[in-house]
């Protein structure tokens, strides 16, 4: 139990690197620094401009759009496809791969024919008794078939019956 939980855990952290490695907003940023001094440090000495921001039409109406959504993660650009995407996995892999699976599973034949066996005994015990034959034959295999060794080929050799 401990061992799939330690597995889930890894993997649990493996999605997560790897959603934020792909994804453009959130980006972990690590910051080298080769100065030789530790102390030391920037001033402004003027009035900072604002930067202006260049977007486009069309990405002023994707922002307003998407204002108030958080993605699923199969688009960030596009609200439907983000959703249709989430949905059609849900479906897919909760009602196609648990309940149809769990179906297959259920009515599979089974594998080592052990219910074939129990019928097929059962029916060969029914046949002997209707044809009054004993239910365990002694003779299964004819004595004229089988060839024994001699007892000068055994020699010495211990028989366990």
């Amino acid at each position: 139990m401990a061992s799939l939980l330690r597995f889930s855990c890894r993997q649990g952290r493996t999605l997560v690197q790897n959603f934020c490695h792909q994804n453009k907003y959130y980006q972990r940023i690590r910051t080298i620094t080769t100065s030789k001094k530790n102390t030391d440090s920037a001033t402004v000495t003027g009035p900072v401009e604002a930067k202006e921001t260049w977007q486009t039409e069309v990405e002023k109406e994707v922002a307003e759009e998407t204002k108030d959504w958080v993605s699923y993660g199969y688009s960030y650009t596009d609200r439907d496809e983000d959703e249709w995407g989430h949905h059609l996995l849900m479906f897919a892999g909760i009602t196609i791969a648990m309940v149809g699976g769990s179906f297959v599973i259920a009515y599979m034949p089974d594998p080592n024919m052990r219910d074939w066996a129990h019928r097929e005994a059962y029916l060969e015990l029914a046949r002997r008794e209707r044809d009054g034959l004993p239910l365990v034959d002694p003779d299964y295999v004819p004595k004229d078939s089988i060839e024994l060794p001699s007892d000068e080929e055994l020699g010495n050799q211990e028989i366990i019956i």
